[in-house]
């Protein structure tokens, strides 16, 4: 029974891998090629708008902020370039979207030391919160452990804070590279999920290390977010958390809703290609907006934040040195004949 309810099965429907790009080409309908037409659009627009917002900050943004505001502008248009690629090519799949994971992976260390060089960098960031204690009770790890003790703010914990971000940068290229290596020896398909298959292993270990890469940025975010309201910091983390949700909790669930063939085939898309398929549009106009909220937030000039009090009341202490009068005769900071 079970063989002849596979055979009834159009041949695009049990197949494994993608269409080519001319036979999905070819199989769209006038409507298809519209909307084809309208998301490439929406990209290359997406990409202008990041083009003029990277003059903008290269011109009228200090040196030591540029690139990385550069890099924080540029998720939302490299994911919807990626997505119309994959879009256009349905076999590029893998690769536009490991392209997408590893970028955004950068952007996550990019934006935690966004947050840092808005407090004035590390050594002012320090010295505003010298006395303060980090909250580590928050997302995505420790939510719901609010009785952990706050961390106190040193150089070494900062470090911390900072590895915790890099390492996502360095380990989520190394599984890219793995992943394509086993692929090209048949070891490695989205599809297979199986213990057997090496797909559900290595998603396992990226799931992990992006949790390890979130938490500092969540735990930064709750330091400063107070500090950092007069430039907009909450708009700003708000939009990260869209790109973040969007490109990998929705991708995660649309994929999952495929291999469970709800999503079903529509030849010449198997289940699985057709879940890619409606990622990457949905992604292109996601991205688009997100594009466009994002120049609206990065663009605007914000009003650079006062120095520390501590080291105000320091530079004063300096200044002005205590002076004794002993027998007429001054002295700095000693009595006389001691």
């Amino acid at each position: 029974m079970e063989g002849e309810g596979n055979a009834t099965l159009p041949p695009p429907c049990g197949a494994s891998e993608p269409p080519f790009a001319w036979e999905l080409l070819g199989s769209l309908d006038l409507a298809g090629r519209f909307l084809f037409a309208i998301l490439t659009l929406m990209t290359l627009i997406a990409d202008l708008v990041f083009i003029e917002e990277a003059i903008y900050i290269y011109r009228k943004v200090p040196s030591s902020k540029r690139s990385i505001l550069i890099w924080i502008n540029a998720a939302a248009p490299v994911i919807a370039t990626t997505s119309c690629v994959g879009m256009w090519i349905p076999r590029s799949t893998m690769f536009t979207d490991f392209t997408a994971a590893v970028f955004f992976a950068i952007v996550i260390h990019k934006f935690l030391m966004m947050m840092i060089k808005e407090c004035g960098g590390q050594k002012l960031f320090l010295r505003r919160f010298e006395n303060d204690r980090f909250k580590i009770s928050t997302g995505p790890c420790c939510c719901c452990c609010l009785c952990l003790p706050g961390v106190r703010i040193t150089r070494q914990t900062l470090f911390w804070l900072k590895l915790g971000t890099f390492q996502f940068t360095f380990f989520r290229p190394v599984f890219m590279f793995l992943s394509i290596v086993l692929w090209t020896n048949g070891n490695y398909s989205l599809s297979d999920l199986s213990p057997e298959g090496a797909a559900i292993w290595i998603s396992c270990f990226v799931a992990i290390l992006t949790i390890i890469a979130l938490w500092p940025v969540g735990i930064m975010f709750q330091q400063v977010r107070v500090l950092l309201n007069c430039k907009k910091i909450i708009p700003k983390f708000a939009l990260y958390q869209f790109v973040l949700i969007l490109n990998h909790l929705q991708t995660a669930i649309i994929n999952i809703l495929a291999m469970q063939r709800i999503i079903p085939c529509a030849p010449p898309l198997s289940s699985s290609a057709r879940g890619a398929y409606v990622t990457h549009q949905v992604l292109i106009m996601e991205m688009f907006l997100i594009t466009l909220l994002s120049r609206l937030v990065y663009r605007r000039k914000y009003d650079e934040l006062e120095p520390p009090e501590c080291a105000c009341e320091e530079d004063g202490d300096s200044k002005q040195t205590p002076k004794i009068i002993f027998n007429g005769a001054v002295s700095e900071d000693r009595l006389p004949g001691f």
